[in-house]
């Protein structure tokens, strides 16, 4: 239900980043924006807000797609990307690598887009039974922090497991198939696999952990840009409280960008939260809790210590 705040919140919000002040000679022609299947980016895309908001600084924006967070990552690594949304752990294999990031915001999620899933029929049934099973999930991805997290509190080592480190492409084939036990995997893939497969879910990410997901800057852009990058915030902010109140409007946009089923995107869509805000110290402990985990596993070659890439985003500053 639309009430008066999200429109009075909305309108603030929007109109902070349309206020932002952006010097002429400190700006780019062009800003590269990375997105997922998942999310309200086709309409955002749609609705042209972004657009609409950097047009009048000579700013072109240009949306540019990827599969999972991983390699979008890597292109803000290398330059051909400035900005892009992922789940937890891209961030943290990143900065294990040197990778050159900034955590520039966070939309805190209630945990139900993202799951692990077995055939209707297996006998799994419990998260201790993957105890010597074949398991897919996308490597540095959050799907891949779900597994750890899941197994570690049902007591299961990772040596206990068969780990299948697939693509998203790839994992479906694989269970369609059968030739994987159980498959670690976030929204549309989890919609689709529960409508489409009868797939059963037999964990949550809410039932292991509290996830976030971050809005995510090249370090380069961000100390060049500092304004832009806070514009950028400022405006999926309001776009996130818009979404957030127009679930029929996301659910159409993204089904009509990317062919998935109408049914499966109302599912995820509607299971979702767009709320986008700073870092607090919640959310940098509970990625610091993630890296911890995956340095103690062997995961990422090194300790690091997140708060290195955080970039504070005041809103309204």
């Amino acid at each position: 239900m639309i009430t008066r705040r999200h429109i009075f919140t909305a309108a603030l919000l929007l109109a902070t980043a349309v206020a932002a002040p952006v010097h002429a000679e400190d700006k780019p022609t062009e800003i590269r924006i990375g997105t997922q299947k998942g999310g309200f980016f086709p309409a955002v895309r749609q609705r042209q807000t972004l657009e609409n908001a950097f047009k009048p600084l000579g700013i072109e924006i240009k949306w540019i797609d990827f599969q999972f967070g991983p390699p979008l990552l890597e292109a803000i690594n290398v330059g051909s990307v400035d900005f892009g949304f992922v789940g937890d752990s891209p961030p943290i294999f990143a900065q294990a690598g040197n990778t050159k990031i900034r955590y520039v915001a966070a939309v805190k999620s209630e945990g139900d887009n993202q799951a692990i899933i077995v055939p209707k029929d297996s006998p799994i049934k419990t998260l201790a039974d993957l105890k010597g099973k074949r398991v897919a999930f996308a490597k540095g991805s959050s799907a891949h922090n779900l597994l750890v997290g899941a197994l570690e509190k049902a007591g299961v080592a990772w040596s206990d497991i068969t780990p299948a480190p697939l693509a998203p492409a790839d994992a479906t084939a694989a269970f369609v198939k059968g030739s994987v036990d159980a498959w670690s995997i976030w929204d549309p893939y989890l919609a689709l696999a529960e409508l489409k497969e009868q797939a059963r879910v037999i964990a949550f990410d809410k039932d292991v952990h509290k996830p976030n997901a971050f809005y995510i800057a090249g370090s380069d852009f961000v100390e060049k840009y500092p304004a832009l990058v806070a514009k950028l915030n400022a405006t999926f902010a309001a776009e996130g409280v818009w979404a957030d109140s127009h679930h029929v409007e996301v659910a159409k946009a993204q089904s009509e960008a990317t062919g998935v089923d109408i049914e499966a995107v109302r599912r995820f869509v509607d299971r979702s939260t767009y709320r986008v805000v700073p870092l607090d110290q919640d959310v940098v402990r509970s990625q610091q809790a993630i890296a911890d985990r995956f340095a103690k596993l062997g995961l990422i070659p090194k300790q690091i210590n997140v708060t290195d890439i955080v970039w504070k985003w005041t809103p309204g500053s």
